[in-house]
This record gives structure tokens, sequence and C-alpha cells, in this order.
């Protein structure tokens, strides 16, 4: 017989896929019911399950940079309302200061009362990137932005439904009412609407759980679940070895990782001391970020099947000075951190703990528009190779897990074509174990709109470890309808006009250990 100190271990199990197939409910209703391409098609959204203190519980596997920092968006939601949360509220939250990533990852928080509706017992989350939330550039992705402001618009724990009544007219005024308001705010209404029907679902599950286990078992095992977390990123703790790494980026920043095992506690101290301070760029990566991409790469290193949670992050010490380039102060920006520098700092910890060579270490986000339209992507490269593997070619790697839109929905809704997109052989890094190979991806543009790129690892190749070579660098640039070639840098936005054509080269994979 198990006590209530003990779990059961085929309860564990069926209790840990309950969990995150409820996450998994939550973000099928999602793509279902979302308006937007970027949701829709390119699947970049997260939904997870929290407890009533806002510590993460399980997820599905979506977007790790959303997964490892939703939980900082609940606590803060419970620190600022706390009381006033009340059943049937829904609420609004993307502020990087606050457990946000950017500006774009949009998430709806709804808390989840008790039969009585006295107590909350949890919370559920879906955080959903939107097309375009206003900011300097269509997309919301400026490449050049010097401050938050610039990126869009903030929701503070902004009350979405009150009591069951959707506040469509306040959204839409908050939309509106911005120096860089939001360009289709019927599509970011939508979307939120398509996230307050997953949130629903995953009340539902949550509730009929209750009601066929018992609420103290449902809890009780939400607590075995963190637990067994815990443990399992001991045990993949106790065969590492400290290691250090500095990785510097193309804008000359660096970050810096120190990670020390003590062996006693089963724990690791990772620590970020020496990194660049905070940048005039928005390559600056909220501290929520730089917790996920830590979380995620102690979550890799552990073979069993467990969801990423807050158990996680249990034998983590991290130590991020405020100020840096990691751990920013308001108003700094913020929109390449989520994207770029969260690459970075998951590369620098493979490195400083020396099982894999640097992945292509970008998400290579490409966004385009105007009034009418508004359309971002992230694009595949290599992956690095690891002790015993290949890298892959062609894949998203580490912090981003999005899907491209297929060509046939991109070219219906957009007035671009995809003229080409292959595989850019021979930039994976060669070693015992080669890189995976970056891609090349070529979009006409047939009428004229604004493009912007945000990617790294044009200037700085991937790295190789233990003697395997380093990935070949990314190349961004235009060849204009007249025939002549533009190159640009790692950041830039472009005019395109109808027959231009913008081509993006992505990152190989880095190499590990020598060739024969």
């Amino acid at each position: 017989m198990y006590s209530m100190s003990q779990p059961d271990p085929v309860r564990l199990e069926i209790f840990k896929n309950l969990y995150q197939f409820i996450a998994e409910q939550m973000g099928i209703v999602l793509q279902n019911t979302a308006a937007s391409v970027n949701i829709k098609e390119r699947l970049d959204f997260s939904c997870a399950i929290f407890d009533s203190s806002g510590l993460l519980v399980a997820n599905a596997p979506h977007i790790p940079v959303h997964l490892g920092s939703m939980s900082e968006s609940v606590s803060s939601l419970i620190n600022a309302e706390g009381n006033n949360i009340k059943p049937g509220n829904v609420y609004l939250s993307n502020n990087p200061y606050n457990g946000g990533t950017h500006l774009p990852d949009v998430t709806a928080i709804t808390p989840i009362f008790d039969t009585e509706n006295k107590q909350i017992i949890f919370y559920v989350a879906s955080r959903g990137h939107q097309a375009d939330i206003g900011g300097i550039t269509p997309g919301s992705m400026p490449p050049h932005s010097s401050t938050i402001l610039e990126e869009g618009i903030i929701f503070d724990n902004f009350l979405l439904v009150n009591k069951g009544d959707f506040q469509e007219l306040e959204v839409r005024n908050f939309l509106l009412n911005h120096s860089y308001p939001s360009r289709n705010p019927d599509q970011n209404i939508a979307d939120f609407k398509a996230q307050i029907a997953a949130n629903n679902r995953g009340v539902q599950e949550l509730l009929k759980m209750v009601n066929q286990y018992g609420l103290e078992t449902v809890k009780l095992y939400m607590q075995f679940v963190q637990d067994n977390a815990e443990e399992s990123v001991r045990r993949a703790i106790d065969v590492l070895k400290n290691g250090a790494f500095i990785y510097e980026m193309d804008n000359g920043a660096k970050i810096q990782v120190k990670v020390t095992i003590d062996r006693e506690n089963r724990s690791a101290k990772i620590d970020f001391t020496g990194t660049s301070t905070q940048l005039n760029s928005n390559f600056n990566a909220p501290k929520a970020v730089t917790q996920a991409a830590v979380l995620y790469v102690f979550r890799t290193l552990v073979n069993d099947n467990i969801p990423l949670n807050a158990g996680c992050l249990q034998p983590l010490e991290i130590i991020i000075p405020e100020g840096c380039m990691l751990n920013p102060i308001y108003p700094a920006a913020v929109v390449a951190g989520n994207v770029e520098t969260s690459q970075t700092i998951v590369d620098a910890l493979y490195g400083a703990l020396g099982v894999m060579a640097a992945s292509q270490g970008t998400m290579n986000n490409f966004t385009f528009g105007n009034q009418k339209y508004q359309y971002y992507e992230t694009i595949c490269g290599g992956s690095g190779a690891g002790i015993d593997f290949d890298g892959t070619d062609a894949v998203h790697t580490h912090m981003t897990n999005s899907r491209l839109t297929d060509p046939e929905v991109l070219e219906t809704r957009y007035p671009v074509q995809v003229e080409s997109f292959s595989l850019r052989s021979h930039s994976g890094g060669k070693g015992k174990y080669v890189g995976g190979n970056g891609v090349i991806r070529r979009i006409k543009f047939l009428e004229p709109m604004t493009a912007n790129i945000l990617s790294s690892h044009r200037l700085i190749p991937p790295f190789g470890l233990h003697g395997g070579e380093e990935g070949k660098v990314g190349r961004n640039w235009i060849k204009r309808e007249n025939g002549t070639e533009e190159y640009l840098d790692s950041t830039a936005t472009a005019e395109m006009q109808s027959g231009d054509v913008f081509v993006i080269e992505t990152p190989g994979g880095g190499g590990f250990g020598k060739s024969s």
C-alpha cells in the first residue's frame, strides 16, 4: 500500500500523462479555433496547467521558451490581483518584466475555482504569438527597436473576461489607443477568443479529473509529478562536471556562464556573472526567458519521460546579475532576446557542460507586411552534433518548436511566392559526428511590402566541440527584380517591390569530436 507521502508508481504515471494530455487537448482547441496563420498553421503557441500557487505542473510539448517562463506570468497575476480574482475571469499578460517573453507572445490565464467557487484550486494558461501587436514595424518584430514601447502594446494582467463577460470594447480600445497601435485588432480579438476556448477546455478536463479522483488526490499527484521531475533532474546532475563557457554574438555582446556541480546536494549552480550589460538593441532577454533556457537544457539531459515543470528548477540555483542583458531593467527592448539570445544561452550552457556543439543558434525571424497583411515565420537550420550523434538537417532547434506555414496556405493568404526551399549542403561542421545542414529559403514578393529579418550567426559561426569544426554562418540577401543583389546584416529592414526575392540562408550546426 502506498502512503500519502509516497506515490503509487502506476498512479504517478497515469496522472503525469493525464496532466500532459489536458494541456495537449487545450492546444488542439487553440489550433482549431484560432484565426491567424501564426497560431493555426505555424503552431506558435503553448498551453500548460499550474497549481494554485502558480507553479508549472505540466505542459504539452509546445514551444520551450514559452513553457519555462509562463509560470512567472501566473505568479505575477497572483501577486498583483490575489483576492480580486473572481470565478469567470480571464486575464491577458505579455509584460516581459512580469514573466512575459516578448510582446507578440500574449498569455491568457484562467483561474479554476472549487465547486463552491470559494477558492482557486488550479490555473490554466495559453500563450500565443500574435501576428501583430503594434510596434514600429508590421509583425511586431522590429529589428531596430531600442525600447519596449517601440515593440508594441503591453498587457499587464489585463481583465479580458469579467465574470464570464468578454470585454470586447475595452480590449479593442486598448489595442488601438497606443502610439504604435495594433494593425489588425479583429485578428487579435479572434485569437484571444481562441485562447479563452483553449483554457475553457483545460478547466473542463481538470474539473472532470477532480470529479473522478477527488480534489485531494489530484492536488497530491500534482506535487508528486513535480517531485518526480526534481529527482529526475538530480539524477541527470549526478553525471555532470563543472564547466564554463563564453559565447560571443554577432553584435559583440557575450554570454558568460559557469556551471558548478554540488555532488553532496545533487544540485547545480548556473552563474551568468560576466555577461554583457543590458544593450541598447533589442537582444536583451527578460529574466523569465533566461530561466526558461536553463530549464530547457536541464530537462533535455533527463532521459525519463517527464513533463517540464517547476520541479525541474528545484535543484538549480540560477544567478543572473540585474541590469545585464539576461535580466534587463525596464524599458529595455527585448523582442530578439526571446528568439535569438535564448538560443545563445542554450548553446553556451551545452558548451559549458561539454555535451553538444552549437546548433544554428537563431530562429531566423522573418516578418513582412503592410497595413493590410502581417506575417511572421521562423526558419529551420542545422542542429549541433553531440557525444554520440550527428546533428540534424533543417530542423527548428532548442527554444523554438514551430512549424513553417505550408506554401499553399502562405501563397493563398499573402501576395508572395515561395520560389524555392532547399537544404544548404555542406553547411554543417565536420567532425567524428557532423553538424546538421541549414536551408535556403527564397520568398518572392508580388506587391510592395516592408520585410524584416532578425537573425544571428551571420558573423560568428556556431561552435564545434572537442575538435569538431564550426557550422557555416547564415546569410541574408535580396535579389532585386533588375538582377542586382543586396547583402544584409544579421538584423535588417528592407522595402520590397513586386518581383524582388528575399533570400535567407540559415546556419549549420557545429561538429563534435575530431574526424578520423
